[in-house]
C-alpha cells in the first residue's frame, strides 16, 4: 500500500514501538493520527514527525475507559472523512513480579479492558470510515505471550497475575482479528495481527523487570509490513510472528470461543447487537 496521503491511526503512539511507528509514516508521507495518554509527549510526537516534513495530528484519550474509546473515535470522524489504516497498539504490560489486579473506569480488569476492549470498542466504532475508505487496513499488535481465555472467570477474580491477564488479553486481540476478518470478507477491509518483536527496549518491559533485548525498529518494521505490505493485499485473519505468518494459540482458532468472545465484548461495552449488525451486514 502506497502510504502517501493516507490517513492513519495509530494507538498508543507517544512512546515505544507505537512512536517509531507513528514517525516511520510521517516520513512515508502518510498523514498520522497520533494517540496517547499524554498530551506533553502527544505533542512532542506531532513536533518531532512535523520537524521531518511530515503531517500529524494529536488525539488524547485514556483507552482505560470505554467512554474515551468512544470519544477518540468521535475525534477521528471530526477530523477525517477517510481512515486507510487503523493500527491498535495501546497497551499495558505484565507489570512485573506481584503485580495487583487493577480495574479500569468501567470495572473490568485493566490488561483486558486497554489491551482488548478499547480496541475492539474503537475499531467497531470505526469501522463505517475504514470500509468507506477501502481498501484499507487494521493491524492488531498483540503478542506471541498468549493463554486461553477462561469464560468462567474473564475478569481474573481468582489466582490473578499480570502476566496471566496480559496474555489472556492479547490472545484475545486474536480471536477478534479471526473474527473480525469473518464477518468483513468483502468488504475491502483487511485485519490481522501479529507479535512486533520479542522483549522490546521500551517503557512497557522495562517496568516488567525484563533486560530488552530486541529493538523497537525491528518491532516497527513488522507492524509496517502487516499495514503497507503489498504482499498482503487483500489478505486477512492472519497471525504474524515478526515478519513471518505463524500460528497463534489454538483457542484462536475454536469458533465457538470466538463468537464466546464477541457476545462478550458487545455485551461489556454496551455496544448493540443491531449496531453490529448495522456495522457488518
Amino acid at each position: 500500500m502506497e502510504l502517501k496521503n493516507k490517513t492513519v491511526l495509530v494507538t498508543g503512539s507517544t512512546d515505544g514501538v507505537g512512536r517509531v511507528v507513528a514517525e516511520r509514516l510521517g516520513a512515508a508521507g502518510a498523514r498520522v493520527l497520533v494517540h496517547g495518554r499524554d498530551e506533553g509527549r502527544g505533542k512532542a510526537t506531532v513536533a518531532a514527525i512535523e520537524a521531518k516534513g511530515g503531517r500529524a495530528e494529536f488525539l488524547v484519550a485514556d483507552l482505560a475507559s470505554l467512554a474515551e474509546a468512544r470519544r477518540l473515535a468521535e475525534a477521528v470522524r471530526e477530523r477525517t472523512d477517510r481512515l486507510d489504516i487503523l493500527i491498535n497498539n495501546a497497551g499495558v504490560g505484565t507489570g512485573g513480579q506481584g503485580a495487583k489486579r487493577q480495574v479500569s473506569a468501567d470495572g473490568h480488569e485493566l490488561r483486558f479492558a486497554v489491551n482488548y476492549l478499547a480496541g475492539f470498542l474503537l475499531t467497531s466504532e470505526l469501522l463505517p470510515l475504514l470500509k468507506k475508505s477501502a481498501p484499507a487496513r487494521i493491524v492488531n499488535v498483540a503478542s506471541a505471550g498468549q493463554q486461553a481465555i477462561d469464560f468462567d472467570d474473564v475478569m481474573l477474580t481468582r489466582g490473578y497475575s499480570g502476566v496471566r491477564a496480559y496474555c489472556q488479553s492479547k490472545l484475545a486481540q486474536i480471536l477478534f482479528t479471526i473474527d473480525l476478518a469473518e464477518q468483513l470478507k468483502g468488504s475491502g477491509v483487511t485485519v490481522n495481527a501479529l507479535h512486533p518483536a520479542s522483549y522490546m527496549d521500551t517503557t512497557m518491559v522495562r517496568q516488567a523487570g525484563v533486560t530488552p533485548w530486541s529493538s523497537v525498529e525491528t518491532g516497527a518494521d513488522a507492524i509496517l509490513n502487516l499495514a503497507s505490505s503489498s504482499a498482503l493485499e487483500g489478505r486477512s485473519g492472519l497471525y504474524f510472528d515478526g515478519q513471518r505468518e505463524s500460528r497463534a494459540d489454538a483457542q484462536a482458532y475454536d469458533e465457538k470461543a470466538r463468537r464466546r468472545l464477541r457476545a462478550l465484548s458487545l455485551e461489556l461495552t454496551g455496544y448493540s447487537s443491531a449496531a453490529s449488525r448495522k456495522q457488518h451486514p
